[in-house]
């Protein structure tokens, strides 16, 4: 009887451990976009892999999309096999594939895109202003350098951050920037500072306008609501111009190129 006891009590701790080791070992059915049809997507909610992947979705062919707050959400979920994939922008998806054992990104991109600033349609007199700084920040050099602070290899990475001129004349009020700061390396928490590409390009932006940055950290998909309704001046979280978007706002001129990937269980 004791025996039987032990054999049944094995049996339900190995489908216990099973169950709780399950997700990570299911075994991944996704090799290119070809295979993406009928499949289970992660994306984060209103961004342009939300966007890509729900033409899937809406094609009737039992692809699924499952929808987060924070990509770190969707990359959790694939590793516990709850869903085949996760689009997402290439950067940060190189972030989560570093900090994550059993991940790979796919070789062939699933498209190419541009980064550029969301504005207010109205707002047309600062975006003028900002694509000239712009201009100037991409013709000496600066935007260039701001970017190979955190993406490169180990001799530029973190070897030339970007600081503020000492003589900013900040008289013409602050320049509030709504962002969301999940989304390394363009825009991350590190050493409870909103740190990145965007913030450090916007802080650039600012100080040739005169202007104090001030930074929100808010939802992805509340970044448009914000500066269409102006409680932010300028959206600034790798946001990518379509068509979409710029039926409620307008952007600036583009400021780096970047691309949607897909990330799977090796």
């Amino acid at each position: 009887m004791k025996r039987i006891a032990a054999l049944a009590l094995t049996a339900v701790m190995t489908l216990s451990l099973a169950a709780c080791g399950g997700g990570s070992s299911k075994e991944n059915t996704v090799n290119s976009a070809e295979d993406l049809p009928g499949k289970t997507i992660g994306v984060q909610l209103g961004t342009t892999g939300d966007i890509l992947s729900t033409e899937y979705e809406e094609a009737d062919d039992g692809t699924k999309v499952e929808r987060f707050s924070k990509g770190s959400d969707a990359v959790q979920s694939l590793i516990q096999g709850k869903i085949d994939c996760v689009v997402i922008d290439a950067q940060p998806a190189k972030a989560f594939v570093e900090k994550n054992d059993g991940l790979r990104i796919l070789d062939e991109p699933l498209t190419e895109e541009e980064y550029a600033i969301a504005i207010a349609k109205d707002n047309t007199e600062l975006k003028e202003k900002i694509n000239q700084a712009l201009a100037e920040l991409k013709e000496d050099g600066t935007l260039e350098a701001i970017e190979s602070n955190y993406i490169g290899d180990e001799d530029t990475v973190g070897k030339n951050p970007y600081e503020s001129p000492a003589d900013v004349d900040r008289s013409n009020g602050e320049l509030i920037m709504a962002t969301n700061a999940a989304f390394e390396p363009y825009e991350y928490y590190q050493n409870n500072q909103n740190v990145g590409i965007d913030p450090d390009m916007a802080q650039a932006i600012a100080d040739k306008l005169g202007m104090e940055l001030k930074i929100e950290d808010m939802e992805f998909d509340s970044i448009v609501t914000a500066v269409q309704s102006g409680k932010a001046d300028i959206g600034v979280a790798g946001m990518t111009v379509t068509e979409d978007r710029l039926k409620n706002i307008d952007f600036t001129d583009t400021y780096t190129t970047a691309a949607q990937v897909i990330i799977v269980r090796e």
